[in-house]
């Protein structure tokens, strides 16, 4: 129950402020254009998308990993189930689908260049540290897994005929 606290604790701050509160905020300053039915449709699915993938990385994150994604309580095994299994950041994919969809929904150029200013940060915390720590964590198996998973696009397994 502890754990599950941490990680609903961690959520709510973190991906909670960039995924949520900041682009509620910005697109309450855009002067964007009128949403359309389209927009609001294809806005939806990215941010459902985005909160569904979410989802399903904690889960495994918190029960499997025995950790949170917060740099001071990370898991204690390396986590390679679920989403893990076809892109090794899935938390930060779900993350900018949420804020994509938001910019789609409001036809916000603003949310976009916020959407493109958290992705740079996202590569530079994940190349600059994330990465480095968790090759000192789980040596090996981190390298492995990193020659076999895509850090940020999925590479699904092709069907066998």
């Amino acid at each position: 129950m502890h754990l599950l606290l941490k990680n609903l604790l961690f959520t709510v701050l973190v991906p909670g402020t960039v995924a949520v509160y900041l682009p509620c905020w910005l697109a309450s300053l855009d002067k964007a254009r009128a949403a359309t039915a389209a927009s609001i449709a294809t806005g939806s699915v990215l941010i459902t998308l985005g909160l569904l993938l979410y989802i399903a990385c904690l889960w495994p994150f918190a029960t499997l990993g025995r950790g949170t994604p917060a740099p001071i309580d990370p898991p204690k095994q390396l986590e390679v189930a679920g989403p893990y299994r076809f892109v090794r950041n899935p938390m930060y994919v779900a993350v900018l689908c949420v804020i994509a969809g938001q910019a789609v929904w409001h036809l916000s150029g603003t949310l976009a260049i916020y959407a493109a200013g958290v992705t740079a940060m996202f590569c530079l915390f994940v190349q600059g540290y994330e990465e480095r720590t968790l090759r000192r964590q789980f040596g090996d198996d981190y390298r492995a897994y990193c020659a076999r998973v895509p850090r940020w696009l999925p590479r699904f397994p092709s069907a066998r005929r």
